[in-house]
């Protein structure tokens, strides 16, 4: 049976802090920690999430300093999907987001995923104290 094709999807979220420190918060184990998931330990190229004891591994397929960081999950069978976080500047007001591009596998998980998103980049904020 054919897995149907994961639905791409993007959500910004702007963010009051410096660029330098927004790319230490979604590239760093220390930083993804304070925001992202409990704890985050590094094997080689692969980051470990732990939430509530439960482990997580996603390889860093690519990053650009204080720009992106793309993260795939080992777990995860389709070779397409991944989830990025990535810092956009507006041109004009310098204002700072974070675009967050992620994968589900349907509309309603698209959703979940959307109210768990808004939940995590809450907590980021509250840690920058934006």
């Amino acid at each position: 049976m054919l897995m149907s094709a994961k639905i791409k999807y993007n959500l910004e979220f702007p963010i009051k802090t410096s660029i330098g420190i927004l790319y230490e918060m979604i590239s760093t184990p220390s930083g993804l920690s304070e925001w992202f998931c409990d704890d985050v330990n590094v094997k080689g190229k692969s980051f470990i999430f732990i939430w509530d004891g439960s482990e997580e591994e996603a390889e860093v397929l690519r990053q650009k300093n204080n720009e992106y960081v793309r993260y795939k999950w080992v777990e995860d069978e389709d070779e397409k999907s991944y989830f990025e976080l990535r810092i956009k500047i507006d041109d004009i007001t310098k204002d700072v987001a974070i675009i967050v591009t992620d994968f589900a596998d349907d509309e309603e998980e698209v959703e979940e995923n959307k109210v768990l998103w808004d939940s995590q980049l809450k907590d980021l904020k509250r840690v920058l104290g934006s």
